[in-house]
């Protein structure tokens, strides 16, 4: 009974680590909420009034939610800046109520500031926040110079509240973050491979939701990842540590999506093509019943559900020689004479468990330590040997040179300065027409449309999210107005849990969180005495103006089209594709050795941006449907390109310690032309007039000479390499026709 019960608890933990990585937004609503509801403790003891906890309770959640620095002592030392920062902003914002017009000049100047102090990283963009915030929550209460004092201790106990729970009630280290994102990791690799085990046994009908599945365990893996990496350098004890766990983190996402190809292929007529992955909406490739006769599929199922018990069972639990007899069977099939009888298709996906069997024991090496290796098969102590050579090969590499910064109205943090400012300002005059009394939600608005934005169309989607939540908030606000009316302790119950909804929401989904603000609002006019529909409509009036200020000011003012946004960024992935593939290539081919894992991880974040920059173009509601499916069918294109080029920098990198791995100098000749393929396309998206073509030829094998088609499938040049250079010479011609590269003809 009880290993059943810790088995179910794992289970759930295991999902739950899975649906939330790091537990970044359990811990970000429970911090909320833990301030929040200290506040209101300590203020109810001393009996303060409802507009004095309200001013408490949305101070705390400010003072919690803007910090952003990941070590507890700059944390700490924010927060202490914060304080004086909040006092002066509600004071300024109390004293200047009955002054109209410098009132609102003052604003405007401060909502210039907040944005602009931005440059100054965490620590800027935090007391921005809260000298902005601070500011409107005055505006908010209705504040008066006779309460002042009150105010004063009610943001002071909040700020204090924040500390407390923040360092002692809800404490995060680094270190125990990233311990909590290495077991998201593990659960989502998990849950990848039993997608992968759906896949393997999906009929014609149930293949395209199945490939579906894969294609988001796929995404959400590699998303784990990078979250990893965002947090080795704090969350280790040292940079070689942070190394080899971001090494094996690579190893294990790369051989995982490498076995669903294998599988993809393994079921499908003819090899698969790995864009099937990356683009949404693909058609599966026609597959039959089954990817083999009888036994070998039932062996690959079998072995399947084994390699994810390996993923799966925690470290206390690891040891014991049924786990060490399913990892020496997995790692067995990385010998040629241990593959089962099969299709050379299926024996490839059996080669994929050992790759992916091995980079799981490493994972595990490099995150619980040594292992126990009384039970090693030859197979077992030869990959050990392997994993062991390539961790004595790691060193810290050489720092990258610091880019140079824009200056002036070039500067992001300038230019959005501006852009706030001109549209607080049109917000300011709009909204004292709509009404002089709540104007400051359409500044709100504004505010919040351009936080994390750097395009028009990123600002427009925005609006459009903050705007269908708000209407929808309005409905859930109205029926919870009804059912709470003077019990102020529910309604304040209430606004935690909404709160609590607000933050766990907010990196899901934009539409969400507003929904659930308008919905606590709604609740807070309630306590306040001055809820009314009229109130609602109003907020629903006020964000639609001050939505439409901020696009406004965003097109009309120092504008960054959504194009310009893009190609800029397209333009980055694309020098860093280069980067990679030619460092990648030259170690391959014998040159020195690059710091490969940096340099690829640089690209995956270079396509994040391009991928977050498109989403005005990808959203539903575009009318331009053939641009949309162009935008979602090039970052699918350039999410190909950096797989193949991931895999090519993870295989240079075993070059050093793998005898069965060794350079060949044709292959620096050979990935010429691919290389100056990538620099035609980045060169017409810089300038469409610039007339460059893409070349199309033979195959990369053959342009290695007449050996190296012939080359054992494992052999000097392995298989694996010239397949991934394959797949990177074919996606890049493959981008040349969507962004309107001409392509040249091979000469005969």
């Amino acid at each position: 009974m009880k290993a059943a019960g810790r088995s179910v608890r794992t289970r759930l933990r295991d999902r739950v680590a899975a649906s939330d990585p790091g537990l970044l937004r359990l811990t970000a609503g429970l911090r909320t909420v833990g301030a929040i509801a200290l506040t209101l403790s300590v203020l109810a003891v001393f009996g303060v009034d409802v507009k004095h906890l309200v001013a408490g309770a949305i101070a705390a959640m400010v003072a919690t939610f803007a910090i952003r620095e990941k070590e507890r002592g700059p944390q700490a030392v924010t927060l202490a800046l914060g304080l004086p920062v909040a006092l002066a902003s509600m004071s300024l914002s109390t004293l200047l109520a009955s002054r109209v017009v410098v009132g609102d000049a003052v604003f405007v100047v401060l909502i210039f500031c907040a944005v602009f102090v931005r440059r100054f990283g965490d620590r800027g963009t935090a007391l921005g926040l809260i000298g902005f915030q601070v500011y409107f929550v005055s505006l908010f209460v209705g504040a008066k110079a006779s309460g002042l004092p009150g105010l004063w201790t009610a943001v002071a106990v909040a700020f204090a509240s924040s500390a407390v729970v923040r360092f002692m009630v809800v404490p995060e280290t680094p270190t125990r973050i990233l311990g909590r994102l290495r077991q998201a990791f593990r659960a989502r690799l998990a849950q990848l491979i039993a997608t992968q085990i759906e896949l393997l046994d999906a009929g014609p009908d149930e293949i395209d939701k199945t490939l579906e599945h894969l294609r988001e365990g796929t995404a959400r893996l590699h998303e784990t990842a990078l979250m990893i990496q965002s947090r080795l350098e704090e969350g280790t004890p040292d940079e070689s540590t942070a190394r080899l766990v971001q090494r094996r983190i690579a190893d294990a996402e790369i051989a995982a999506e490498r076995l669903g190809l294998l599988l993809l292929t393994a079921r499908s007529a003819e090899r698969a093509d790995t864009l099937t992955l990356h683009l949404p909406g693909a058609p599966a490739p026609s597959v039959g019943r089954s990817p083999a006769p009888g036994e070998a599929t039932e062996i690959l199922r079998r072995d399947l559900g084994a390699l994810r018990t390996l993923v799966l069972r925690p470290p206390a639990e690891a040891r014991g020689t049924a786990l060490s007899h399913l990892r020496n069977r997995l790692l067995g099939y990385r010998d040629e004479e241990n593959l089962p009888e099969a299709t050379p298709a299926v024996q490839d996906v059996f080669r994929g468990i050992g790759e992916t069997a091995r980079a799981v024991m490493g994972l595990r090496i490099a995150l619980d330590g040594p292992q126990d290796e009384s039970d090693d098969t030859p197979a077992t102590a030869r990959s050990r040997e392997e994993l062991d050579a390539e961790d004595a090969a790691i060193d810290a590499g050489e720092e990258a040179a610091p880019e140079e910064e824009p200056t002036g109205l070039r500067r992001p943090t300038t230019r959005a300065a501006v852009q706030v400012a001109v549209g607080s300002s049109l917000a300011i005059v709009g909204g004292e027409f709509l009404s002089s009394q709540r104007w400051y939600w359409a500044v709100l608005t504004c505010w919040i449309v351009f936080i994390n934005t750097a395009s028009t169309g990123e600002i427009l989607v925005k609006g459009y999210r903050r705007l269908l939540g708000t209407m929808l908030g309005v409905v859930a606000g109205i029926v919870l107005a009804a059912l709470v009316g003077n019990h102020t302790w529910t309604a304040f119950g209430l606004v935690l849990v909404l709160i609590f909804a607000m933050f766990y929401t907010a990196p899901l989904s934009y539409t969400l969180m507003s929904f659930f603000v308008t919905a606590m609002l709604g609740l807070l006019y309630t306590l306040l005495h001055t809820y009314s529909l009229s109130v609602l409509l109003l907020r629903v009036e006020e964000t639609a103006l001050g939505a439409a200020c901020g696009i406004v000011a965003a097109a009309l003012v120092l504008p960054i089209r959504t194009d310009r946004r893009t190609n800029e960024l397209l333009g980055t992935v694309l020098e860093r594709l280069t980067d990679v593939t030619e460092a990648a290539v030259d170690q391959l081919s014998g040159g020195s050795t690059a710091d490969l894992l940096d340099t690829a991880r640089e690209l995956d974040q270079a396509l994040g941006d391009l991928r977050g920059a498109t989403q005005p173009l990808t959203h539903p509601i575009t009318p331009l449907r053939a641009r949309r499916d162009t935008a979602q069918y090039v970052v699918a294109l350039l999410e190909t390109c950096a797989y193949h080029a991931r895999s090519l920098a993870a295989t240079a990198e075993l070059l050093p310690t793998h005898p069965s791995i060794a350079a060949d100098p044709r292959l620096r000749g050979a990935v010429r032309r691919t290389v100056r393929n990538i620099e035609a396309i980045a060169a017409h998206v810089a300038d469409e007039g610039a007339g460059t073509e893409v070349e199309t030829g033979p195959s990369i094998a053959s342009l290695l000479g007449p050996d190296a088609a012939g080359v054992p499938r494992y052999g000097r040049i392995t298989g694996r390499v010239l397949r991934h250079l394959e797949r990177l010479d074919e996606a890049v011609v493959g981008l040349a026709r969507p962004l309107g590269v001409p392509v040249k003809a091979p000469q005969r």
